[in-house]
């Protein structure tokens, strides 16, 4: 891991796109701002993560439930 130590008003940059300034400290607190491209999506982690695990839960299907299908979609094209 880089650890890199900036000021209020000073930055750095990822990449050629991405620029992460330090905007305030109070305190422990970390005020950050980041530019980037709209095509880039930006979360703080715990809500990457959140978002992470939801997309993993919709995405995982049990057997039970494609059987399920299978027997509606069979069932439509009998009838």
């Amino acid at each position: 891991m880089l650890v890199l130590t900036r000021k209020v008003n000073q930055s750095i940059v990822i990449g050629d796109e991405i620029e992460v300034i330090v905007l305030e400290v109070r305190g422990e607190q970390v005020r950050i701002g980041v530019r980037a491209p709209k095509s880039i999506t930006v979360h703080r982690k715990e809500i990457y993560e959140q978002i992470r695990q939801e997309n993993l839960s919709a995405a995982s299907v049990s057997t039970d439930d494609l059987s399920t299908l299978q027997r509606q979609l069979s069932q439509e094209s009998t009838d």
